[in-house]
């Protein structure tokens, strides 16, 4: 169903040291990156697609997030979630609320929020039971 998601972002090198260990704690491997361009992208090490990339927008402008965007990424399991947000924390993401059940979305939800420095909301949740 999706192809890929381009996070824009306004400083390369900040941005590619801040997702590399946070999507690498999740399992996913760099595919590409490309300083020049600037951007880079990750996929599961068992798939082509989706990609999650990050970069300067293409046409040129600030990068800014959305009001009500959010990407959520799939973890495999609940420790995996509160490695990926402690990860993210540590390299200095804002919290959005700390890694938990959320039974309002359905039983076995568990998941955590952060933004990333350009102020993009990051979701990781795992949908399985204990």
């Amino acid at each position: 169903m999706i192809s890929h998601v381009f996070i824009g972002i306004t400083d390369f090198p900040r941005a590619l040291a801040f997702y590399a260990p946070v999507l690498e704690s999740l399992g996913l491997v760099l595919k590409f990156s490309d300083p020049a361009k600037p951007w880079a992208a990750w996929v599961s090490p068992t798939a082509p697609r989706p990609l999650l990339l990050i970069g300067t927008p293409f046409d040129g402008a600030a990068a800014s997030p959305g009001n009500g965007q959010m990407l959520a990424l799939l973890a495999p399991t609940r420790a995996a979630v509160d490695q990926c947000h402690a990860t993210a924390l540590r390299l200095g993401a804002q919290c959005e609320g700390a890694p938990g059940l959320r039974p309002h979305y359905h039983a076995d939800y568990y998941g955590a929020y952060f933004r990333d420095a350009d102020g993009n909301k990051i979701g990781v949740c795992c949908h399985d039971p204990v």
